[in-house]
């Protein structure tokens, strides 16, 4: 499917209306293999336009998108948001949520997850926010990720699976 000796680094960029499809097909794929994410499988159109978007990007190899992330509005159903503004740190700052990040299962191991991931951190830094995520226990790879990034463990929470809670982390990212 991919060809990466093409291109060995994927290219971040903002997702466009026409990137739809091709994030569709490869969340999907994710949740076959991963079990992620544990909602949204059934309409990705809509799972992939969250309540509160503020900014999306997708990672490109080879000239086709492979993985996504997004930045939301913080709710008042946000775990880590409300975790994070409980602390002093947190009630200084104004926050935004990371998520939906995923890589198709087939263009793994070129950093895509990392380079998606550091996209979204710039960008919050150079508006001013501090990012909050919450990682189900179940994504260890997602959880090494943040934590080799440098993001610190805030707390815990149940997710709703859709078929029972499951633990997850809470993480903010470090502070510019």
């Amino acid at each position: 499917m991919f060809q990466p000796y093409q291109q060995p680094t994927p290219v971040v960029r903002p997702r466009t209306e026409d990137d739809f499809p091709a994030c569709a097909a490869a969340l999907i794929a994710v949740h076959e293999v991963d079990g992620y994410p544990v909602e949204g499988v059934a309409d990705p159109d809509a799972w992939l336009r969250p309540a509160g978007l503020m900014n999306a990007w997708v990672a490109e190899l080879a000239g086709e998108v492979i993985g996504h992330i997004c930045l939301t509005e913080p709710t008042d159903t946000d775990a880590a948001a409300v975790m994070f503004r409980e602390t002093v740190e947190g009630a200084a700052v104004d926050i935004a949520v990371l998520g939906r990040l995923f890589v198709h299962p087939e263009a793994r191991r070129h950093r895509a997850g990392e380079l998606l991931t550091r996209a979204a951190m710039d960008h919050a830094a150079s508006a001013g926010l501090r990012l909050v995520l919450d990682a189900m226990e179940k994504d260890q790879a997602a959880i090494r990720l943040y934590e080799r990034l440098g993001w610190r463990r805030i707390g815990t929470t149940d997710h709703d699976s859709g078929h029972g809670l499951v633990p997850a982390y809470c993480y903010v990212s470090p502070a510019p």
